[in-house]
């Protein structure tokens, strides 16, 4: 049996069970992962994530994530906070700005001095295959065939696939029903998060995101950052927007294509503990 140390943290109720594998030495099984994140016989989290040493020159950490169903998947951007304010709190790192790899190029999370933490998200891939999503067209805007309703998506990567429609309520957007749908839906050959976004006004929106391999979640920072990137590419929003989930809000800033998306928002520390790994 294993002793494994841990932390709860999460990004505006976007929860994670954060993992130092810098000192320790785990090795995780996708069954170990879902027992884990399992919130009735584990410590429950949308998220598992893993601080690894780096394998690059230049870089400070190398960064996994798991979702709750098992899968290792590229990105999760409230999860890059609770990352960079882990690593700090826990000692791993003095640096206030560090720099991570991930299955999809390189981060930068910053600690500001009030307590928010500010990620380089990189910059957005809007090409279809690179998504990656099954399409003949490079349009911004195409349709999507749901289940015989036709909506219309706007397909960005920020690191992972994400698939943005514009509702006219939150509320009473159906993401339970689309959500799956969209997720599976064959012209997303590696999945994808499908969001829901309501724009308020110019800077600001109200936005919901089922999420590939965790369900609906509270907040999604990639998936914010690819909403806004579909609003403005969409002319319905301007940088800076802030984004309204069911968590809180975040900031996110783009300057327009090939710059970088800038996500500010907060990471919490919930409680740590040590469990022994079935």
């Amino acid at each position: 049996m294993t002793k494994l140390a841990f932390s709860k943290m999460h990004g505006l109720g976007n929860d994670f069970v954060m993992i130092d594998a810098v000192r320790q030495d785990i090795r995780l099984t996708g069954d170990q992962v879902r027992w884990l994140a399992d919130r009735h016989f584990g410590v429950g989290c949308d998220q598992l994530l893993v601080v690894e040493p780096a394998q690059t020159p230049g870089v400070d950490f190398r960064y996994r994530i798991f979702n709750a169903d098992g899968g290792e998947v590229e990105q999760c951007g409230n999860g890059a906070r609770c990352f960079a304010r882990f690593v700090f709190e826990q000692g791993l790192s003095d640096k206030r700005e560090i720099r991570v790899e991930t299955k999809k190029g390189i981060i930068t999370p910053r600690l500001e001095d009030d307590g928010m933490v500010t990620v380089d998200m990189g910059v957005p891939v809007l090409k279809p295959a690179d998504v990656p999503f099954v399409s003949d067209s490079d349009a911004w805007v195409q349709p999507l065939d749901v289940a015989g309703t036709t909506v219309a998506i706007t397909a960005v990567s920020m690191g992972n696939p994400h698939a943005v429609q514009v509702v006219a309520d939150v509320d009473t957007a159906p993401v339970a029903e689309q959500g799956p749908l969209i997720e599976h839906h064959p012209r997303f050959p590696a999945r994808v998060n499908a969001g829901f976004l309501q724009v308020v006004d110019e800077h600001h929106v109200r936005l919901r995101v089922f999420e590939r391999g965790a369900g609906e979640t509270l907040a999604c920072g990639t998936g914010a950052c690819a909403a806004v990137v579909a609003g403005i590419l969409r002319g319905l929003v301007s940088s800076p927007v802030r984004v309204a989930t069911r968590g809180g809000e975040l900031t996110i800033a783009w300057g327009g294509v090939d710059s970088p998306v800038m996500m500010t928002g907060p990471a919490v520390t919930v409680f740590t503990g040590e469990l022994t790994l079935p």
